[in-house]
């Protein structure tokens, strides 16, 4: 299968799965939960890759697995957040500004919700698509080394997402700013770890021909947790509910792991 129609089918696979979510949505009046579809549906395109795509088998395996165990761990843990906290502020707030602009919940919720996000999702797995379709060269250096990035990122926002959830479950932290374990090192240990995921799969994919094209979607993926629907929409949040979330920035990294600053 050529790379055109490998990146064809991968667009109808996520087409088809977006509507079908859609309509779920329109049922249940809510969607939340495309949050945690975020990363099951790039693990559907890398598993429909991993089948048809003529690629080297080492490299297939590295990429869908990898980004198998990145999407489902993520997944499973966004849906449950999701069922434990019902509808998302955020959603809300951008379906009601487009309602008071004439746009109907079903017209906003597919143009602006789940077809946006299928095709920006599709640019953000772009490692995963071009990785799988050549057959050569064999996983190099660079490959393992990517590969040891990835697992490296999936590891840190497991273990930032954990200390999180056991930080929310104790009552005595209720409007507390979380500031222990990881998170003493960087205000998003979640985001960077899923930085490090993308770029290390973007690794992996990079020593195919023409594979440095899928870096695109690491760099975007980036741009989106530091300068748009990321760490801009949380911290906002945050400043407003948690009265020392402006000392934490002060004395925090951003992003990348680092010492606190001394007060």
């Amino acid at each position: 299968m050529s790379v055109p129609e490998l990146l064809v089918l991968n667009a109808a696979v996520v087409a088809a799965a977006m509507l079908v979510l859609w309509l779920f949505a329109l049922r249940l009046g809510d969607v939340s939960f495309i949050d945690a579809f975020w990363g099951l549906n790039m693990v559907l395109v890398a598993a429909v890759d991993w089948w048809v795509a003529d690629g080297d088998p080492t490299r297939k395996a590295l990429l869908a697995g990898l980004c198998a165990a990145w999407g489902l761990r993520l997944g499973i843990h966004l849906f449950l957040r999701w069922r434990r906290h019902g509808p998302d502020k955020r959603y809300v707030g951008l379906l009601g500004r487009l309602e008071k602009r004439g746009f109907s919940f079903p017209i906003a919720s597919l143009l602006f919700v789940f077809l946006l996000q299928g095709v920006l999702l599709l640019l953000v797995c772009l490692p995963v698509q071009l990785g799988q379709a050549w057959p050569t060269p064999p996983v190099g250096l660079l490959g393992w080394t990517g590969a040891a990035l990835a697992v490296f990122g999936i590891v840190f926002e497991t273990v930032g997402d954990h200390q999180l959830e056991r930080f929310k479950a104790d009552p005595a932290n209720k409007g507390q700013v979380m500031d222990r374990g990881l998170w003493r090192y960087t205000r998003h240990p979640n985001y960077f770890g899923d930085a490090c995921v993308w770029w290390g799969l973007g690794l992996i994919a990079c020593e195919v021909p023409w594979g440095w094209l899928s870096l695109a979607g690491p760099a975007f993926l980036t741009f989106t947790l530091l300068r748009w629907s990321g760490a801009p929409t949380t911290e906002g949040s945050m400043k407003q509910t948690r009265p020392g979330y402006a000392d934490y920035i002060a004395r925090t990294s951003p992003f990348i792991p680092w010492p606190p600053k001394r007060a």
